[in-house]
């Protein structure tokens, strides 16, 4: 070996190295951080995105609960909608009566007419029907008013003031304010508690949560199989109850007979032949 040689040199060379490697390596590495008195902080939970994920479903478990009796009533509804092949679905609910009757029969505002059911739903009836836009009456309005109105293809829902309270009241306001083809008065005298009216159909129920109702309102509302003057006009805002006030006595000895002698024939509307 040459004198002044060292043996030791490559072996230097990689300690170096090796020392140089751990350093970068302590350098790069990132040590937990430590709470107070060098204890490791706990981890931070990611409270946002978890309160987050728990507001949408919460809202999706409210959506649900708020929609699904909603979907079941529309599906409960679906055997009173009517069509061609269903063109009365009225026969399906129990407690209708219907009864066949003339259309196209008018009188004046003086005239009354001696209905032959109470409230009436079908006859002779004023030239001028009462406004059925969705119309809540507060006070009981003209018969001979109203029934025009069911000729129209309109519900009228009336209700006897001493019979139900006012939830009820409310209830059956909320399916006709606003609803086209309907309207609402109460009728004073009447035996049943409620009663629904449509041209030549009535039923009689003593609740407002009656799931009747809705299947009546399903079935006959506009249902241009059952009523004569399809496609008439529901608006009228120049009616209003003072300007045809109810009257609650009988008919006199003068008032329109069912069989509308007396009565002047319509010649202004759409009615089916022999209708």
């Amino acid at each position: 070996m040459p004198s002044g040689s060292d043996s030791r040199g490559p072996n230097k060379n990689s300690g170096a190295k090796s020392a140089k490697a751990i350093k970068a390596a302590n350098k790069n590495s990132r040590p937990a951080k430590k709470g107070k008195g060098g204890v490791p902080a706990p981890r931070q939970i990611p409270w946002l995105s978890i309160g987050a994920g728990v507001a949408v479903l919460a809202l999706i478990a409210v959506l649900g609960i708020n929609l699904w009796p909603k979907v079941e009533e529309r599906q409960a509804l679906e055997p009173y909608k009517y069509s061609s092949e269903n063109k009365d679905p009225s026969d399906k609910i129990d407690g209708v009566l219907k009864i066949e009757y003339p259309a196209g029969q008018h009188v004046d505002s003086t005239q009354r007419v001696a209905y032959d059911q109470t409230p009436p739903f079908g006859g002779p009836h004023d030239a001028t029907w009462a406004n059925c836009t969705g119309t809540v009456y507060a006070d009981p309005i003209r018969t001979e008013n109203a029934v025009h109105s069911l000729e129209h293809g309109a519900i009228w829902i009336t209700y006897n003031p001493d019979l139900v309270d006012q939830d009820q009241i409310d209830s059956l306001a909320g399916r006709v304010n606003g609803k086209s083809y309907m309207l609402m008065s109460p009728f004073p005298g009447q035996s049943s508690p409620i009663s629904l009216q449509s041209w030549g159909h009535r039923l009689e129920i003593d609740k407002a949560d009656d799931d009747r109702i809705d299947q009546f309102i399903t079935a006959l509302n506009q249902n241009p199989n059952v009523y004569p003057e399809v496609g008439a006009s529901c608006t009228n805002p120049l009616f209003t109850p003072s300007t045809s006030p109810f009257d609650p006595t009988p008919p006199g000895a003068d008032a329109i007979q069912m069989d509308g002698t007396g009565a002047t024939p319509a010649t202004d509307e759409q009615i089916p032949a022999g209708g």
